[in-house]
Parts: C-alpha cells; sequence; structure tokens
C-alpha cells in the first residue's frame, strides 16, 4: 500500500473495547468485563455469561475472544465466577451468580449499564444456571443480602447444553459412577461427608431434595412471569444428554413459554459445538429480545 492517506480521527473511540479484570463483587469472588469505549445513551444492555466448570471454579477467560465479538456491538458482558460445590453445596452457586447481578445493576452507572435489559447466557454447568436464574427471578430461596434491593430477573436466557433434570442424570445417566470424595452429585448435594459411610441408594435419597432445588425442568409450570429461552445443544454430547434439553424445550413450549432450541448435528460438549453461525444465531437473539 504506497502513498500517503489520510483518516479522521475516532473521537467517541466507536469499536473500541475496555477490558476490566477481577472486579469484586462478594468476598473473595470477582468478575472480568468487557465494555464499550464509546458512551451510551441511557447504558449499555448486560450480558452475564457463565462458563461451564461441573460446578466448580469456572475460567472466566475461555470465551472472552467470543464474547469480546458480542461486545463490541454494543453489550457490557460480565463474565463471572462462583463457588465450587466441593467449597459450598449447591444452590451457593446459584446465590453467587445473582449476587453478581444485583452488584452489576447496583453499580449500572459507573459501568454504563442499563439495568432494565440483561440476558443470562451460560455453557453446561453455567447453562444450568442460566436456566435457574431466568426460572427464579427474585426468589427469595436463593437471594443474599449483599446488595439489595437489587432484582436478580432477568430478560432472555441462553443456555447452552446445560444440564435440566440433575437426579436423572445421577440416576440413570451417571448410574455406574462411582460415588466418593470426586463425585460432583455428591458435592452439590452436600453429602461429601457420607460416601464412606453409606450405599450409593442411601446417599441418592441424601442429595434428592438439592439436586431436584436446582434441576430447572422442575420449575417449568403455567403461569409464571418468563423471559424467552434460547437453548443450544449438540446431539452427540456424552456429557449432558441433548435429549434433557430437548424434555426442558417441550416443557417451556407447552406451558406457553417463548422457547426456541437449536440442535446442533455430531456437535460433542464443548469443541466441535461451536462455530461462527451458532455464536451469530446467540448474538442476534440477545439483540433481538434486550
Amino acid at each position: 500500500m504506497g502513498g500517503i492517506r489520510v483518516i479522521p480521527n475516532n473521537p467517541e473511540r466507536k469499536g473500541m473495547l475496555d477490558l476490566r479484570t477481577e472486579i469484586p463483587f462478594s468476598g473473595s469472588l470477582a468478575l472480568q468485563m468487557i465494555k464499550p469505549f464509546w458512551k451510551s445513551e441511557g447504558g449499555f444492555p448486560l450480558v452475564v455469561f457463565i462458563q461451564g466448570s461441573a460446578w466448580t471454579k469456572p475460567n472466566q477467560f475461555w470465551e472472552i475472544p467470543q464474547l469480546s465479538r458480542l461486545a463490541r456491538r454494543g453489550f457490557v458482558v460480565a463474565s463471572v465466577t462462583h463457588r465450587s460445590a466441593f467449597e459450598a453445596p449447591a444452590p451457593a452457586f446459584l446465590k453467587d451468580v445473582k449476587t453478581a447481578i444485583r452488584f452489576l445493576r447496583a453499580h449500572a452507572e459507573e459501568y454504563d449499564i442499563d439495568p432494565n435489559r440483561v440476558c443470562a447466557w451460560g455453557t453446561s454447568s453455567g447453562g444450568n444456571t442460566a436456566l435457574l436464574i431466568g426460572l427464579t427471578g427474585d426468589d427469595p430461596a436463593f437471594e443474599t443480602d449483599e446488595w439489595a434491593g437489587q432484582s436478580t430477573r432477568v430478560q432472555a436466557v441462553v443456555d447452552c447444553f446445560g444440564p435440566t433434570d440433575l437426579m436423572k442424570m445421577a440416576e440413570v445417566q451417571y448410574r455406574d459412577v462411582k460415588i466418593d470424595e470426586t463425585n460432583v452429585f455428591a458435592a452439590l448435594g452436600g453429602a461429601l461427608d457420607k460416601v464412606k459411610t453409606h450405599s450409593r441408594a442411601e446417599i441418592c435419597d441424601l442429595i434428592r431434595e438439592r439436586l431436584e432445588e436446582i434441576s430447572p425442568i422442575r420449575y417449568v409450570r403455567p403461569g409464571l412471569d418468563l423471559p424467552p429461552f434460547l437453548m443450544l445443544h449438540g446431539d452427540a454430547d456424552p456429557v449432558v444428554l441433548f435429549e434433557d434439553s430437548e424434555a426442558m424445550y417441550h416443557k417451556l413450549v407447552d406451558c406457553g413459554y417463548d422457547a426456541s432450541l437449536v440442535r446442533v448435528t455430531n456437535a460433542e460438549h464443548e469443541g466441535t459445538f461451536w462455530s461462527e453461525e451458532l455464536d451469530e444465531m446467540v448474538f442476534d437473539f440477545i439483540e433481538e429480545r434486550i
């Protein structure tokens, strides 16, 4: 490219992004944020992203490169974390993410966020969390005193291959997996101290109530005020079965809710699931709904 070219400057810094890391929102828990450098009119819509981790500690930077593409469209994107189930049993992870949502709403002006336009998006265990957020907005059973007075309702939900029926997973899909100190279902159910002294059947009975409490499919019934849901799942996923998302989708639709399901053929858990086409479907849904 020869010669001298002249282009105008960018006083509003349109298209430029700001990455802010380790923003504390609850004790030692912190979130990562990508936000536009340019200013909004009334605040940018917010996407709260929860990376899958089998309910342990999410790698908050895993999807930052892809999420930055969404931020460039004019969104604040917060990649959040939560306590591991091996540190605190269910529903601690859900309470932590809801605390992050309240924190972000409480600091909406500081971060140029429109608190009335919020989407929860998660993958795998994070997808389970996003579904639960959409289904349990402002439910006092899952709220804490931190950043009190702020709502945890969201205006849209995106779920990528998230578990929808935890007891079914434990008793059917993972029935041959040993229940010991490394078993995530025992951790979620708060029964790690019982795995050496109780039988598998006894452990299942002990954890049943908590696993049903974090099973999104258990919350779907007619007459609720629910946001729209976009669910995406690979039909070759060996970790979380496609049929579980299919059952959740049909229950939502049968109860009269706005839900869509995308089946990604031959896609595994993470990995080959992702594509630019899929990202654009998610981005378009979020843009349309919030």
